[in-house]
């Protein structure tokens, strides 16, 4: 797991190259999104939280716990103030990706608490919840039910 350890260092690669492409057009965005933010959340989240990733563009789920419980998670990484979601997972691992490669923990939780809460489904058939509302629901999930972080 060596790779992993390089993540933050890239990651920071990644904004010294935004930043000088949004100080050569300063009227766009160069955010890095998508599928980039999203795979990064995932392989964190396996190291982080001791994972075992499912194959991608998996239904529902990104990942498995490795404990006896085996929980089915969905990870979902972003550096906006909302994330979407398709259908209810049974947990939900929400990370929010710093610029500097380190992330905050969102929300760690059951699904169903997340998707009882989140807005009137889009015509993309995406159901969204913002941040702040996320990590209200957080504070309401009992320490056993989180899945417990493996490293820092």
């Amino acid at each position: 797991m060596e790779n992993i350890e390089q993540i933050p260092s890239l990651i920071t690669q990644i904004y010294e190259i935004v930043a000088k492409l949004e100080d050569f057009w300063p009227d766009r965005r160069f955010t890095p999104d998508g599928h980039l933010v999203g795979s990064i959340g995932e392989v964190l989240a396996a190291h982080h939280y001791d994972l075992e990733l499912l194959p991608s563009s998996s239904k529902v789920h990104d990942a498995v716990s490795k404990d006896e419980r085996k929980i089915k998670v969905q990870i979902k990484a972003t550096q906006r103030k909302s994330v979407a979601l398709r259908s209810k997972p049974e947990h939900l691992l929400v990370l929010f990706i710093l610029k500097d490669g380190t992330t905050k923990e969102m929300y760690n939780g059951p699904g169903e608490l997340v998707w009882e809460n989140t807005g009137k489904m889009q015509k993309n058939g995406q159901r969204a919840i913002t941040l702040s509302r996320l990590c209200k629901l957080f504070e309401l999930v009992p320490e056993g039910d989180k899945l417990k972080r493996v490293t820092l």
